[in-house]
């Protein structure tokens, strides 16, 4: 379980926003201008954020393993 990590927390103000803790910003590189992608959680009611990046890193990972899968099977 090493790979969670508590960072704080934050409260929803009325505009809908949250401030993410600084420890979080500084270790995740998180700047202002950044964009981010707020995406539902997989296994609970939560959500996940993400720099917009690395997101995109991740889904290129994912078409390339989708590629080379798909290309296996025509062989």
């Amino acid at each position: 379980m090493d790979h969670f990590k508590f960072y704080g927390s934050a409260t929803v103000g009325t505009k809908g926003q949250v401030v993410i803790p600084a420890d979080a910003r500084d270790e995740l590189n998180i700047r202002e201008g950044d964009k981010v992608v707020i995406m539902k959680a997989p296994f609970h009611e939560g959500v996940m954020i993400l720099k917009a990046e690395i997101f995109e890193e991740h889904l290129a990972q994912m078409q390339n393993h989708i590629t080379h899968l798909s290309q296996k099977g025509d062989k």
